[in-house]
């Protein structure tokens, strides 16, 4: 079976763990866009504590996810660019991967799912993971023969730590230990370890 996961922007650790034990996964494209996950925000940790990130979007209560628009009347992809800098600028890989993401994050894009696309793709290349991702072109109903992650990665149900391995974050002398955080907060901290850090998970 294949399966089935919800889109979402540089998606949180578990997602990305999950994905990457498959061959081949599909993107929910059909579904009612719903507001609050993971599909247009990512959690960071900066000097002050845990921050989210969003991308706008343009909807109304009954688009679907390939309907939804990016809103760029806010220069978002610039804050989001600065935002990450200031709290990795001191990681031992966000030099590494800066340029990439730089040329993803200022392309424009005229939805969130192509810009989540790109960037998902962009991820698995950098995690060296082939995993082939289609997004699908009707909505699936909930199903005995589907492996269904559409609602399994939540910001409003998050996994207990106990299930994340530590591993150096940049202000290690001043926050806890995060787990679950976006997965540019594990490439930037451990770099071509982040793959053998989401096998383990």
């Amino acid at each position: 079976m294949t399966p089935l996961f919800s889109t979402a922007f540089m998606p949180p650790i578990a997602y990305m763990a999950t994905l990457a034990k498959y061959p081949e996964a599909h993107i929910e494209a059909k579904e009612t866009f719903p507001k609050q996950t993971y599909r247009n925000r990512l959690e960071i940790m900066t000097a002050n504590g845990m921050k989210t990130l969003t991308v706008p979007v343009i909807r109304n209560n009954h688009s679907r996810t390939d309907e939804v628009r990016i809103d760029y009347k806010e220069r978002w992809n610039i804050i989001h660019l600065r935002t990450l800098k200031a709290a990795y600028s001191a990681s031992p890989y966000y030099l590494y991967y800066k340029d990439g993401l730089e040329n993803l994050l200022m392309q424009r894009y005229d939805f969130l799912l192509q810009l989540n696309h790109a960037a998902l793709e962009w991820l698995l290349k950098q995690l060296k993971t082939p995993c082939t991702v289609t997004l699908t072109t009707d909505f699936l109903p909930l199903s005995d023969n589907t492996l269904d992650y559409r609602n399994t990665f939540s910001p409003k149900h998050p996994y207990p730590t106990e299930r994340f391995p530590r591993y150096y974050q940049v202000f290690d002398d001043r926050q806890p230990f995060a787990p679950n955080l976006s997965i540019l907060d594990l490439l930037f901290n451990i770099g071509p370890e982040a793959k053998q850090y989401l096998s383990q998970i």
